[in-house]
This record gives C-alpha cells, structure tokens and sequence, in this order.
C-alpha cells in the first residue's frame, strides 16, 4: 500500500526531509516504523527504538499499534513541551 509519512522538527531536521511517499506492506504503526528504521543512517538513528517519537495517522494521535490504510498520511514527530 501507499501512505504519506510526514516528519516533523527534529525529526525533519535529521532526514533532511519534511515527508516522503512509501510504498510498505506494514500492516502497523510499528512495522512501518521498523521499515523505516531498516533503511539505515538517517532512518536508523532518527527513528532507532528506545528514542521517544509521537505518532499520528490522519492526524490522530495514536499508538503504534495503530494500523495503517492505503492512502493514510502518518506522522513522526519528538515529544513537544510547552510553557
């Protein structure tokens, strides 16, 4: 399937990129996380497990159990902090 992934602040800053169209089997938030992370460099360390990411679909905060739609926009982003 075809979904839209979207990087935001760091994130972006690290891939040198703002979003990107995948074509992923990733049933999941998490597979196509780990897809991602497979690529290596950038992807890799950006997106690496046991670094704290927040995830959306459609623009609906979820978890990355989450499963993914053809066509769905995704978004990784850090953890914002207000004050």
């Amino acid at each position: 399937m075809k979904v839209t992934v979207k990087y935001f602040a760091s994130i972006r800053e690290a891939l040198g990129l703002g979003s990107e169209s995948v074509v992923t089997d990733a049933a999941t938030l998490a597979a196509l996380r780990d897809e991602l992370i497979a690529r290596g460099g950038a992807y890799a360390d950006a997106l690496a497990r046991g670094r704290s990411v927040r995830l959306a679909v459609d623009q609906v905060m979820c978890d990355e159990a989450a499963l993914l739609v053809e066509g769905a926009e995704v978004a990784f982003f850090p953890p914002v902090t207000g004050g």
